[in-house]
């Protein structure tokens, strides 16, 4: 049986090596599918240790990066529901598909913080928000 599990176990262990690619603001950003792998299970941990539970969703407004790439990976892994947000949607339509699913996470990037300054008293559901940004270590 292939899950997400099996997908992200057999990148590590079949191109461990082989590198990733992705653009940000700060420039290209390159790391390899044994790193995101660590950093998967780092993400899936800490949403786990904040009291994230199976069924949970979980919404991301961000960019085709490799955070949101890790994402992916790690939201399924806890049992949650990966909601990614269109980030074409307007305000009014952001704050409607957030409070409908019932989001209880938020991950967004950091050039979306101003949209977010903008909605944030209108979120019903949000109890932790993640600003995604800067240069990983």
């Amino acid at each position: 049986m292939l899950n997400i599990r099996h997908i992200l176990e057999r990148a590590r262990l079949y191109f461990g090596k082989k590198e990733i690619v992705s653009r940000t603001d700060f420039g290209i950003y390159r790391y390899t599918y044994g790193d995101m792998y660590r950093r998967v299970c780092r993400l899936a941990n800490a949403l786990n240790m904040i009291g994230i539970k199976k069924g949970d969703r979980i919404a991301s407004i961000a960019w085709n990066t490799h955070r949101h790439l890790e994402l992916h990976f790690a939201v399924p892994m806890t049992g949650c529901v990966l909601h990614t947000v269109n980030l074409r949607y307007t305000s009014e339509e952001i704050v409607y598909t957030i409070n409908k699913a019932r989001d209880r996470v938020l991950f967004i990037d950091q050039d979306q913080v101003p949209l977010l300054k903008k909605i944030y008293e209108e979120l019903d559901s949000v109890e932790a928000i993640v600003v995604m940004g800067g240069w990983e270590a």
